[in-house]
């Protein structure tokens, strides 16, 4: 198996392929220069194409994956605001994407060949959406709100024709007070969320109903050592692929939170925390669950980490130049 790491340095106009290799090191493949800010990414359902937000160009483009793990660009969709964050539903039929200023939610179609069809739907919500993803039923999608808002909107999804309309259970869920909620993840039994807090650097646990596609919280905890005292947020979090360990990246402290999950109540405990380069604003973990790879904002460098499954705890291991204002790392394992 061949692991691919894609990196976008959206001050350069790059998207990087990097192969890693078993020791959890980097080597440069090739670079795709792209003009327009390419930020976040997203891999299609099989894994073939690569689809990527341009926020200084408001666009959307669709790159196909070689053999090798370089891109070739497919095309690129125009869109009227610029997109934070994409994501397909779980058919791979539809890009969805969420746009921070615009404070709105799309769907596009994809179509066969790998590239952004037609806008199929648009739902408005509040200013500063910053995230959008599917549940594993393909049923529900949920929109996380920091600052003023600080909710989460709870849409259902029909998957047939694209459509995203309000959960008439309840069109919200609040978030704690302050806790402002940038992205989210589910539990691998999709009986819990988690939201990294931006506004409030910490962690909320949310029951999942999934028979009515609407989210309680029950547990917020901070991701902070209690004797700092400086200004920080929140940013990315990502679930190890056993499931047992989450990570959220803390900007400001500039370290990766390292917590336990219990996997039958979803409770958290916090057990360690790895300092980073400075403004760790997106990190991932390979499928493998051995090593992560996290970039600093604020020094254009990427540091790989093994992972020890026992301990949880993160190793350092190589520090790599990726380019300007990193804003994605996306793993591909073939």
């Amino acid at each position: 198996m061949t692991t691919f790491v894609y990196i976008t340095a959206a001050g350069n106009n790059l998207i990087r392929a990097y192969e890693m290799d078993g020791s959890g090191c980097l080597t440069l493949l090739s670079d795709a220069f792209v003009d327009g800010g390419p930020s976040a990414l997203a891999s299609s359902v099989n894994d073939r194409f690569l689809y990527c937000s341009l926020r200084a160009s408001q666009e959307l483009a669709a790159f196909a994956i070689e053999q090798d793990g370089s891109l070739r660009l497919l095309g690129r969709k125009p869109l009227d605001a610029d997109a934070c964050y994409v994501a397909p539903d779980r058919t791979g039929s539809f890009l969805l994407s969420a746009y921070y200023s615009a404070g709105k939610v799309t769907v596009h179609s994809l179509e066969a060949d790998g590239t952004v069809g037609e806008l199929v739907c648009t739902a408005a919500t509040a200013a500063r959406a910053h995230c959008i993803e599917t549940d594993q039923s393909n049923c529900y999608a949920f929109v996380p709100h920091p600052l003023e808002a600080n909710c989460l909107y709870q849409f259902l999804f029909d998957e047939r024709t694209g459509q995203l309309t309000p959960n008439p259970a309840a069109r919200t869920v609040d978030a704690p007070a302050g806790a402002g909620p940038r992205h989210f993840v589910f539990s691998q039994d999709q009986r819990f969320v988690y939201t990294s807090d931006e506004d409030g650097s910490s962690v909320t646990a949310y029951h999942f109903d999934a028979t009515a596609g609407s989210l309680q919280s029950f547990q917020t905890i901070s991701t902070l050592p209690d004797e700092f005292k400086g200004a920080n947020t929140c940013a990315q979090i990502h679930l190890h692929p056993l499931g047992h360990t989450l990570y959220v990246s803390n900007r400001g402290h500039d370290s990766l939170a390292i917590f336990a999950v219990d996997i039958a109540s979803g409770a958290l405990s916090r057990r360690g925390l790895q300092q980073t380069e400075a403004v760790p604003r997106v990190f991932n973990i390979d499928p493998s669950g051995k090593f992560l790879v996290a970039a600093g904002q604020g020094t254009g460098k990427a540091t790989s980490y093994a992972v020890d499954s026992a301990s949880r705890v993160l190793t350092p291991l190589h520090s790599y130049e990726v380019g300007e204002k990193p804003m994605w790392v996306l793993f591909r394992a073939i």
